[in-house]
């Protein structure tokens, strides 16, 4: 099998993912293992983006930190819910299929036949928002758009380890290559120190003089050369509690924008509500309604929203959400103290949250490093705003996802805490 990633403006990302709608309830990563476990064993990494989750494997060429291209495809193409696209890079054709904001195809082709040929045979499916093909295939309204111009970067999800254990193993792995990478790179200076060798005030001064004349020629040649082959300076590593959304702001954007969209539109009911990391998207059920009065009320009430028809019988409604401050915050404590402090508080008002301590690797292009995070989820009847006063006290709290279960009138929170 080919590696399912490809390399745009010197950064790698993954492709080839297997995605599924995420459900609520229940810790993205736990979710991941559950559908590795009954999808695809081989899988060991997952990424979670708005309400989905994409699995991947090292085995494919898959690596920790490294982001998802349909999900920076998709960020840069939000104004449409559906569309159809196949991107060259270099040799290689990238597919993506995104239905209702779900991605439904993530593909990568080496043979340019084979891509036309499946590209064909989605286009079969009606009501494409867009359709995006190279121009020299010349297919009907389809756009030719280069990567380079779509992905920005911007996106900070990106893949990590299904299993922590993995993880350790790494890092135990990257620790003893490191060190005997230093044993051999000192080995000249080492052999030098235990060596014995005759001092300079034992040499012929004669002997000494052109011995230091010749260290100093030696020096002034080497830094010369350091200067001419000096590799060019690399961005600092940027980590994600240093640009974490402000927690009051998000929570307050979050509450805003489920009310927005929680119009009452008569003949038709609401199933439920969610915040993603952009957008804010509501479900509704036709009960006696008829589509042309959805429109009109929907024009009136929710100015500005996207709406989708995902069937005759249910339509979606999608607003993005406003940018948010962002500030540097991270928790002082590590992840065990994180995790027994939040148990408690939440034992203290009858609710048992699901908790869960993750290691997670940022990287660029010459650096890495790990992060400790702690993913948190609870299903709560308390607003933003008061499950926010749960969480005074700790810092570095970035809330990924809200949803309002309208049937069961039940608030279900994600969290990300950032640990020392």
């Amino acid at each position: 099998m080919i590696s399912q990633y490809v390399q745009i403006n010197r950064k790698k990302y993954a492709v080839g993912l297997l995605w599924q709608p995420s459900v609520s309830g229940v810790t993205t990563r736990a979710y991941a293992a559950r559908l590795a476990h009954g999808i695809d064993r081989k899988a060991n990494l997952y990424i979670g983006y708005n309400s989905m989750v994409g699995l991947g494997a090292r085995s494919r060429g898959h690596r920790s930190g490294m982001p998802s291209l349909a999900a920076e495809i998709l960020n840069s193409l939000s104004e449409y819910s559906s569309f159809l696209g196949v991107f060259q890079v270099d040799k290689k054709f990238v597919l993506i299929a995104v239905r209702n904001g779900i991605i439904l195809q993530d593909l990568l082709f080496t043979d340019e036949v084979q891509a036309r040929q499946k590209y064909s045979e989605l286009t079969e499916i009606p009501d494409w928002g867009a359709l995006f093909a190279p121009a020299v295939w010349g297919m009907p309204r389809a756009i030719d758009r280069n990567l380079s111009d779509i992905v920005s970067g911007n996106v900070r999800s990106v893949l990590r380890p299904i299993s922590r254990v993995g993880v350790g193993m790494l890092s135990l792995l990257m620790l003893v290559l490191f060190g005997f990478a230093m044993l051999y790179f000192f080995r000249e200076p080492i052999n030098q120190i235990l060596t014995p060798k005759k001092t300079v005030a034992t040499l012929d001064p004669e002997l000494a003089m052109e011995y230091k004349r010749q260290i100093e020629e030696k020096n002034k040649e080497l830094d010369k050369q350091y200067n001419m082959h000096q590799e060019p300076e690399i961005e600092p590593l940027v980590m994600p509690y240093e640009v974490l959304p402000d927690t009051a702001e998000r929570a307050n954007v979050c509450y805003k924008g489920i009310a927005f969209l929680m119009q009452p539109v008569t003949g038709w009911n609401q199933t439920s509500v969610e915040c993603s990391e952009t957008h804010v998207v509501a479900r509704f059920r036709r009960s006696f309604g008829t589509l042309d009065s959805f429109y009109a009320v929907a024009g009136e009430l929710m100015p500005g929203a996207f709406v989708q028809e995902i069937s005759d019988e249910e339509v979606m409604v999608r607003a993005k959400l406003p940018e948010v401050p962002t500030v540097k915050s991270q928790d002082s404590r590590d992840a065990d103290s994180i995790i027994r402090e939040l148990v408690s508080r939440f034992q203290g008002i009858n609710i048992t949250p699901t908790t869960n301590a993750v290691v997670d690797v940022v990287s660029n292009q010459s650096q890495s490093a790990e992060i400790y995070l702690v993913e948190l989820g609870v299903e709560t009847k308390l607003i933003p705003s008061e499950f926010l006063n749960v969480l005074d006290g700790f810092d570095g709290v970035y809330i990924t996802k809200v949803t309002w279960d309208i049937r069961r009138k039940i608030w279900n929170y994600e969290v990300i805490i950032y640990a020392k």
